[in-house]
């Protein structure tokens, strides 16, 4: 993995999150250095700044140390990006004390005078980031987008033009282009979630912006709710819940279980939180450990106390735009280092994913349950006075 990152006079080490993957992917792209040589050449002034979709802190990171008495606000989704930039601040002795972080539903500080963005994969998720700047920036702000070349066109330019306002892209620089926006202070209306049913197990589903499968119940899902495992189960994570469908799921099959969502999307949480009130559920107190919902690198920081017998898990195989298999390996090791000896992890994948090869060397052991044309799902068993393979390692392949 290449750490060293060096732009506009600017040297860092810079890791993606969780450092130890084992991969040839780096914690930034040419986008970032096009807004950081953009900012560093036309002389934008210190003033409060918001960094937005910063994957792993590479902007926020190259600025703080370039100006560090600029004030900025990080707004993020993902909790790994919380974390991975986090970890680049300390790495490169950044003091990150006067920053401030919120997520994609809150609203930016009314003090905030620049936007640096970089354009996210989901489109949707990006519109609802401009109508919540659109709420906030008053008429004047500029916001500058770094994108891929190919990624920007007429329809993009519209589209920032119908929620913030006007638009133009520079020339190109190392196949990326900055956008820049000038928000034209007319408050757009918020987008509200999309909501659907799904009959056959009487479930009622909304979904924000950034959740996978905004508006319908996904394949992969859908055979994973045809083959719920069967079992007496008392614990339940549903892992990687995006809406929570599965571990909705889960309490209808196994009305006694205590059910855990967790997640690396924010808004993928606050959707499984919303669902289980929507479909009669209720969060009685901070001390009810029926349901929690946990936003979450998968395991890293969940409650020492809850040991699963069970552990349900569609897992991503990309983040951001990149494709990456580590984010499955991570969920499996810490699917086997939290569940009860004798407790499962039920898994749906793409067929040519081959997670069968992954489960067998940190369970020993796999089956395959069912299988379509597309998918497969695989449960594995944690067996007494066994060890996993691979253990404390995110190996690519």
């Amino acid at each position: 993995m290449t750490t060293q990152f060096s732009a506009v006079d600017i040297d860092l080490t810079l890791n993606r999150y969780p450092a130890k993957q084992a991969s040839n992917l780096q914690a930034w792209d040419a986008a970032d250095e096009h807004l950081l040589k953009h900012l560093v050449e036309h002389k934008l002034a210190d003033v409060r700044t918001a960094i937005i979709n910063d994957s792993f802190g590479a902007l926020s990171t190259a600025l703080l140390k370039y100006q560090p008495s600029r004030a900025i606000t990080i707004e993020t989704d993902a909790k790994t990006s919380q974390l991975g930039t986090l970890h680049n601040f300390e790495c490169n002795g950044i003091n990150a004390t006067g920053v401030q972080w919120c997520n994609s539903r809150e609203l930016l500080p009314a003090s905030t005078q620049l936007v640096l963005m970089k354009l996210p994969k989901n489109l949707n998720y990006f519109a609802h980031q401009l109508d919540r700047l659109s709420q906030t920036l008053p008429q004047g702000t500029q916001v500058l987008i770094g994108a891929k070349a190919k990624s920007i066109n007429k329809s993009l330019l519209a589209v920032i033009a119908k929620h913030l306002g006007q638009a133009s892209a520079s020339l190109a620089w190392k196949k990326t282009r900055v956008i820049s926006c000038i928000s034209d202070g007319v408050k757009r209306p918020l987008p509200s979630e999309s909501r659907w049913t799904v009959p056959e197990y009487q479930l009622t589903l909304s979904n924000l912006s950034n959740v996978f499968a905004a508006n319908k119940l996904d394949i992969g899902a859908r055979i994973m709710l045809e083959n719920m495992p069967a079992g007496d189960f008392k614990s339940v994570i549903d892992l990687g819940c995006g809406n929570g469908v599965l571990g909705l799921r889960a309490k209808q099959r196994y009305p006694d279980a205590q059910i855990h969502f967790v997640d690396d999307s924010e808004m993928a949480i606050a959707s499984a939180q919303q669902n289980w009130q929507l479909n009669g559920h209720k969060i009685d107190d901070a001390c009810d450990d029926s349901v929690s919902f946990n936003w979450d690198d998968c395991l890293t920081h969940l409650d020492a106390k809850i040991i699963p017998d069970l552990v349900l898990c569609n897992p991503p195989f990309h983040q951001g735009e990149a494709i990456t298999d580590h984010i499955a390996w991570q969920m499996f090791l810490d699917a086997y280092h939290r569940l009860d000896n004798g407790g499962i992890l039920h898994v749906v994948g793409n067929r040519h994913l081959a997670y069968h090869v992954k489960l067998k060397r940190i369970f020993h052991n796999c089956t395959t349950v069912a299988a379509n044309g597309k998918f497969v799902i695989l449960q594995a068993q944690k067996r007494a006075n066994t060890a996993p393979m691979t253990d404390n390692t995110v190996p690519s392949h």
